[in-house]
């Protein structure tokens, strides 16, 4: 039996397609979060930072910015309301 590859390969490209979007509209205030996080990380590194280095945050741009992306990621999904459908599949 031959399998028609196209198809198959478009059905799947279909159903990657379905998931990835079904992901970001899911978690679109979390990863919104992390951005704005990450940006006011890396801004408060450049603007206020560590002169003597030793701050473990803030002498490095990019710890400031992952550190400001958890923090907002978190602080996003802290208000977030988890559907009835959500808790049943736990």
């Amino acid at each position: 039996m031959l399998l028609n590859k196209p198809a198959l390969l478009a059905k799947f490209a279909s159903l990657i397609k379905k998931t990835r979007m079904n992901f970001i509209n899911k978690y679109l205030t979390v990863i919104a979060g992390v951005a704005v996080g990450a940006v006011a990380g890396f801004l408060y590194w450049q603007q206020v930072g560590c002169a003597s280095g030793t701050c473990p945050i803030t002498a490095n741009p990019l710890n400031a910015t992952a550190y400001g992306a958890l923090m907002g990621g978190l602080l996003v999904s802290s208000f977030k309301k988890q559907n009835n459908k959500d808790i049943a599949k736990r």
